[in-house]
C-alpha cells in the first residue's frame, strides 16, 4: 500500500482564488480584525492614527496592533519573529493584507504606545460589559512575579554600588573616612548607565530574581481581567486599594463592589480605605500569636475589645487600658497595672512577666470586619477566579514569564498586550468567534 502523496512543488494552481477562503468564519483572526476596526485610534492616543498628507507613507497602527495581538495569542512576542511570520504565515497575510513590516517598525510601535495599548485594553473590557460578560459584583485580586530583562549579576552589582555610596555618605557625615573622588564618580556613572534601574530582586518560585510584581483584578463572572498594573513592590500589602479602585472604575462604578484577595493583602489601613470607597474587602487577616511559654499562654484573641471605652477585657475580667500608640508600626499597646496582674489567679496562663502587654492593630475594627466576611466559600471563589489567568498569561501567552522590554513602562506595555490577548481568547471561548465578530460589528 502506498502513502498519501502531496502535490508537486512545481504544480500550478488556481485554488483558492482568495486568501479569505483560507480563514474560517469563526477564526480568531476575524475577531482581532473586528475588534481593531471598532477602536477610535486617534482618541486612544495612537501615533499616526491619521495618515500624514506629506512625506513617506508609514504603517497603519491598526495593522501593527493586529500583528501584536496575533503574536501574543501564538506565543510570538519578538519583533524579529513577527517579521518572519508576516512573510510565511497565511493567517497573518490575511490579517495584514500581505504587508511585511520590518522588525524595527514592529518594535517601535510597541515601545511608543504604552498608554494607547492600555486604553485599547480598557475598550475591550467595556465591550465585554456591553455583552454581559462582566457583572461587576465580585472581583478577585492577586499578584505574581514576572522576571525582568536585567540579569541577577547586574542588579547585584548595582545594589553593591548603592551600598558603597551610602557608606561613603555616612562616613563623610562622621568625618571618619577619606573619600576617593574618582571612585565615587565611577560609582555614580555606573548607576547613571544602568539600563534598568527599576528592576530589583523579588522572591519567586525559582528563588530571588530581578522581577516586577504584576497585579491583576479579575471579574468573577467569566474570569476576565478588568484591571492590571506593573509595580516594583516586593509584596502586595500596599496594592489592595489601587487595584480595587481600578477594578471599581473598570466595571462601571457600581454602588458596592466585593473584592477578594489572599492574606498577602491583609492591611487594616487598606481595608478601611476600601470601605470608605464603597468597596467591601475580603482577605484572611494575618494574626500574631503569643510565642512565649511554648505557645500555651493566652493569645490576643482571648482578650475582648470594648470600643466604647477603648479598653481590653482579659480572660479574668480585668481591664487593660491604652498604654502607647505606635503610629510607625500601626499598633496600640494595652496593659493592666502590675499589681493587678500579679494578684491574678490566671497569671500563669497569661504571662511570665510582671504584667501583660497586648498589641492591637491601629485599624483593628476594619480587620475584624474583614475577617468575619472572609469565609471558606469566598476564598474558594478567589482561587477559582484569579489563579488560572496568571497561568494562562505566563505559559500560554508569554510562553515564558520573562519580559522582553526593559523598565516598568516596557513591562507594562507587554502586560497590556498580553492581557488584551488573554481577554480576547477568553471572550471567544465564552461567546464563540462568529457571535463575537457579529457583536463587534454593531
Amino acid at each position: 500500500m502506498g502513502y498519501i502523496v502531496g502535490e508537486a512543488r512545481g504544480q500550478q494552481t488556481f485554488f483558492p482564488v482568495a486568501l479569505d477562503d483560507l480563514i474560517p468564519s469563526d477564526h480568531f483572526c476575524r475577531v482581532i480584525d473586528g475588534f481593531v476596526k471598532r477602536l477610535d485610534f486617534q482618541a486612544l492616543g495612537f501615533e499616526r492614527a491619521v495618515a500624514a498628507e506629506t512625506g513617506r507613507p508609514g504603517y497603519d497602527p491598526r495593522d501593527l496592533l493586529k500583528l501584536y495581538l496575533y503574536g501574543y495569542l501564538q506565543q510570538v512576542r519578538s519583533s524579529r519573529r513577527l517579521e518572519a511570520e508576516c512573510k510565511r504565515n497565511v493567517e497573518l497575510m490575511w490579517l495584514l493584507g500581505r504587508l511585511e513590516p520590518d522588525y524595527k517598525s514592529i518594535a517601535e510601535f510597541r515601545r511608543l504606545h504604552l498608554k494607547a495599548v492600555i486604553a485599547a485594553g480598557a475598550e475591550l473590557v467595556r465591550f465585554a460589559r456591553s455583552v454581559g460578560l462582566v457583572r461587576g459584583e465580585w472581583v478577585a485580586i492577586d499578584g505574581s512575579k514576572f522576571q525582568a530583562v536585567a540579569s541577577a549579576h547586574a542588579v547585584a552589582a548595582r545594589e553593591s554600588v548603592k551600598r558603597y555610596l551610602e557608606s561613603v555618605e555616612a562616613g563623610d557625615q562622621r568625618e571618619e573616612v577619606i573619600i576617593d573622588p574618582a571612585a565615587v564618580a565611577a560609582a555614580l556613572e555606573m548607576l547613571a548607565r544602568d539600563p534598568e534601574p527599576e528592576a530589583g530582586f523579588m522572591r519567586t518560585a525559582h528563588g530571588m530574581v530581578p522581577a516586577y510584581n504584576v497585579q491583576t483584578a479579575v471579574d468573577a463572572e467569566h474570569a476576565l481581567i478588568v484591571a492590571h498594573a506593573v509595580t516594583t513592590e516586593k509584596n502586595d500589602k500596599h496594592c489592595l486599594v489601587p487595584m480595587a479602585e481600578a477594578a471599581q472604575k473598570a466595571v462601571g462604578d457600581p454602588p458596592s463592589l466585593n473584592v477578594v484577595a489572599d492574606c498577602g493583602y491583609s492591611s487594616g489601613a487598606q481595608a478601611e480605605a476600601c470601605e470608605a470607597r464603597n468597596i467591601v474587602p475580603h482577605a484572611p487577616v494575618q494574626r500574631l500569636i503569643n510565642n512565649k511559654g511554648d505557645g500555651k499562654l493566652f493569645d490576643r484573641s482571648a482578650f475582648h475589645y470594648d470600643a466604647a471605652s477603648d479598653t481590653l477585657i482579659c480572660p479574668a475580667g480585668q481591664t487593660l487600658t491604652r498604654k502607647q500608640l505606635d503610629k510607625a508600626k500601626h499598633r496600640v499597646v494595652y496593659t493592666a497595672p502590675a499589681p493587678t496582674c500579679g494578684a491574678c489567679a490566671l497569671k500563669s496562663q497569661c504571662t511570665p512577666s510582671p504584667q501583660r502587654y497586648v498589641q492591637l492593630h491601629l485599624h483593628h475594627a476594619a480587620l475584624e470586619r474583614m475577617s468575619q466576611r472572609t469565609t471558606p466559600a469566598v476564598m474558594r471563589l478567589r482561587r477559582c477566579t484569579v489563579e488560572h489567568p496568571f497561568g494562562t498569561l505566563k505559559y500560554r501567552i508569554f510562553g515564558n514569564p520573562r519580559f522582553l522590554l526593559r523598565g516598568v513602562d516596557g513591562a507594562a506595555v507587554e502586560i497590556g498586550l498580553g492581557i488584551m490577548a488573554y481577554n480576547l481568547k477568553r471572550i471567544i471561548n465564552v461567546l464563540g468567534g462568529r457571535k463575537m465578530t457579529a457583536a463587534m460589528a454593531i
